[in-house]
């Protein structure tokens, strides 16, 4: 088996391309399975400023088949042709996906160096796979040691240690564009109910900030502020806290939008200034928003360039942790991909033994002296046993694992089969599934 990975992020191209490639992205894990042999495990990771899709293949030589078959999944549900879709992800096999993904959950690879979602982000994404049933225990292994660096940076690093996040910074920008930077007299509006519209809430409450309504286009605004405070707003109420507000923030990525022309009817009699932040992949405020007077517009791009550098001797201890780990995984998964070579081993050891034992029991039968003869060849046999198995985990290591098994079948005439990759059974804790910026229940 082996893992590869399309990834797409704000580091190689814009994000309203990341932002139409994500369009469908919940299904294309699901049709990837069913539709291609070569896919035998994914799962996808898609944020307000990544699209990354992780996958297994049977055999290093069915990767390239796999993401041709993942890019005209992709191409369908987005609407994008083939050859847009491929140029737009590049592609990494073996350590480089490893090292990859434990960067990304541990913050290194983000638009706000240490930021804190994106660890949620890479831990939902593996238990929304493992909900569907499309995580191979391959990819389960991958996405369990990323989470476990990511809190390992988090526990022994400076790292993102002020709680630094896109929300964060975002709020950051619109205290410093405010005339009166105090939250606590602002009102604000909230566009979504999902992971996102939690986190700024839960920023907007640090902050003082008590006014804050909630609205979503798909009715779930009550039962989100039931258990967070605010206030819900139906289509009747919004126009009016719109008008009133000093902040609104998009946080859905629903396909309800809102227009600039329409903003600025709203906002016609409106006597103070609005900041308008779009936390949103596919974008909840109309850019035009930016042209109106008395608006100003910030989005994910704005986030970006004004997040802080992170101390370099911090970064550079994150990052000594994260390749740490990474050449660990990966010299584990190496050595735990000789273990059917070392149980074929054994196995035809054993038989061979057992054969043996036979005929001295059929010699002397079940005697003292038989059990002698038992209990010593089966000590021999495991100490000529010791040796060939370690040296397959020293060559696994090594990445020399396939001379290793062509080694047995020369000598021994030993076929070693590779376990079939099997998809890992739903979990069993409740969370919530959606895409990061996008509406969830």
């Amino acid at each position: 088996m082996v893992l590869f990975s399309l990834v797409a992020t704000h580091a190689d191209i814009d994000l309203e391309t990341v932002a139409q490639l994500s369009n469908g992205a919940s299904e294309i894990a699901t049709s990837a399975l069913s539709g291609s042999p070569a896919v035998t495990g994914a799962v996808v990771l898609a944020t307000c400023n990544r699209y990354e899709i992780y996958g297994e293949a049977p055999h290093p030589d069915d990767v390239e088949a796999a993401r041709a078959a993942l890019v005209a999944q992709i191409s369908e549900a987005s609407g994008l042709s083939e050859p847009l879709v491929s140029r737009s992800f590049s592609t990494r096999t073996g350590p480089e996906v490893t090292q990859h993904l434990f960067a990304v959950s541990a913050g290194l690879d983000s638009a706000v160096v240490g930021e804190r979602e994106i660890a949620g982000q890479v831990r939902r994404a593996l238990i929304t796979a493992q909900h569907e049933g499309t995580a191979s225990s391959g990819l389960v292994r991958l996405f369990q040691a990323a989470s476990k660096t990511a809190k390992d940076v988090g526990a022994q690093t400076a790292l993102g240690s002020r709680g630094l996040s896109i929300v964060s910074v975002a709020l950051d920008l619109a205290t410093d564009l405010s005339e009166n930077p105090d939250w606590t007299t602002k009102k604000v509006v909230v566009f979504g109910t999902g992971a996102y519209a939690g986190a700024t809430m839960a920023l907007l409450r640090e902050r003082g900030c008590t006014d804050i309504s909630v609205f979503s286009s798909s009715g779930r605004a009550e039962g989100f502020v039931a258990t967070r405070g605010g206030t819900a707003l139906d289509e009747e109420s919004l126009r009016p806290a719109v008008a009133a507000a000093d902040v609104m923030i998009g946080c859905s990525g629903s396909d309800t939008r809102v227009e600039a022309d329409e903003l600025a009817l709203v906002r016609a009699d409106s006597p103070q200034p609005l900041i308008a932040i779009d936390l949103a992949l596919t974008h909840d405020f109309d850019p035009g928003v930016g042209e109106l007077d008395g608006v100003e517009l910030l989005t994910l791009e704005s986030v970006r360039l004004a997040a802080p550098q992170e101390q370099a001797e911090s970064l550079a201890q994150a990052s000594g942790i994260v390749s740490g780990a990474a050449k660990a995984f990966e010299q584990e998964r190496e050595a735990r991909s000789v273990d059917s070579a070392i149980v074929a081993l054994r196995r035809h050891t054993m038989n061979v033994l057992d054969a043996e034992m036979e005929k001295v029991r059929a010699r002397h039968g079940c005697t003292a002296a038989a059990e002698e003869v038992e209990f010593a060849l089966r000590r021999m046999v495991k100490q000529l046993l010791h040796v060939p198995t370690v040296r397959a985990r020293e060559l696994a290591a090594n990445g020399q694992q396939d001379e290793y098994v062509a080694a047995l079948e020369a000598l021994y005439g030993i076929t070693v089969e590779q376990p079939a990759a099997r998809a890992v059974p739903q979990a069993e804790c409740p969370v919530d599934h959606g895409d990061i910026g996008r509406e969830t229940a």
